[in-house]
């Protein structure tokens, strides 16, 4: 398989061998032939991969990073389970060449598994956009973004606007934040959670709610650094590459200063609703 791909701005060429079914939601990203790719990912199925080289950025059982300059070659796993899936290996600043395991085939049709082939967020902070780990809702036009650790509720709280205010879910547990025309603007993302629910939609952002689980619904505004801290444990960073870890700073704090963050603590009802309504002036 030979097809384009856009997420956000960034247009990519993927090459494939045949036989490799990818995800549903990954396919919902694919653009036209007229389309000119910024870069180009060409996939082989190994047997074996090359040792590593050079000295290691990054050594987890999941995942090694070797730095060679400014690209990247990556040995990437599960955690919990032994090896490697997967080799990456960025041969230019416009390709990259990734070794697939034989018996990974069938793994690919996750999202995340597939995702993680393509290093896509050192694509994007290159791009001055960067990955949210949220629920990203629709309302009005305009969207609010519920972040918070994993098991809080995000997509529970999107999904109460939903039944009592007719909002639409657009992702249940990702968004790409980037500027478009000088706003700050949520974008789809190919990856959703168990949520199941992802489109290729691209909305300005009204908030960002930061949650925590409560036994009454109470909110209040942060400020910018406090916001900061908050959203910068919620972003996906590569924290062995100090350019791109400052480069998601410097967009952290300028996000933080320019769109409202706030902090509800919140229960289970259309309570938490009217909550965040009222805070955000109706």
């Amino acid at each position: 398989m030979d097809r384009l791909f856009r997420i956000g701005d960034f247009v990519f060429r993927v090459k494939t061998p045949e036989g490799i079914a990818l995800p549903p939601n990954f396919m919902l990203f694919a653009c036209g032939a007229q389309e000119e790719a910024a870069y180009t990912y060409t996939m082989e199925l190994a047997d074996a991969f090359p040792q590593p080289q050079g000295k290691a950025a990054v050594c987890h059982p999941d995942l090694m990073v070797f730095a060679h300059g400014d690209l990247e070659m990556r040995y990437i796993g599960i955690k919990g389970t032994p090896g490697y899936y997967a080799y990456y290996e960025e041969t230019d600043e416009a390709h990259a060449h990734v070794l697939l395991a034989r018996t990974a085939v069938d793994m690919m049709r996750s999202d995340p598994v597939w995702l993680s082939l393509l290093a896509l967020e050192r694509r994007m902070i290159a791009r001055d956009a960067m990955m949210l780990h949220c629920a990203y809702m629709r309302y009005k036009g305009e969207a609010i973004l519920f972040s918070a650790p994993s098991g809080t509720g995000k997509t529970t709280q999107a999904t109460l606007w939903e039944k009592h205010r007719g909002s639409r879910v657009i992702n249940g547990d990702k968004a790409l934040l980037r500027e478009i025309g000088g706003r700050w603007t949520a974008c789809g993302w190919p990856v959703c959670g168990s949520s199941g629910v992802c489109h290729d939609e691209d909305t300005p952002i009204r908030a960002i709610v930061m949650l925590s689980q409560g036994k009454t619904d109470t909110i209040r505004r942060l400020s910018p650094f406090q916001a900061f801290t908050q959203i910068y444990t919620q972003v996906t960073v590569n924290s062995w590459n100090r350019d791109a870890q400052q480069k998601a700073m410097d967009l952290i704090e300028r996000l933080a200063s320019q769109v409202p963050v706030y902090h509800l603590s919140c229960t289970i009802s259309e309570d938490a609703v009217r909550c965040l309504e009222e805070a955000l002036g109706g």
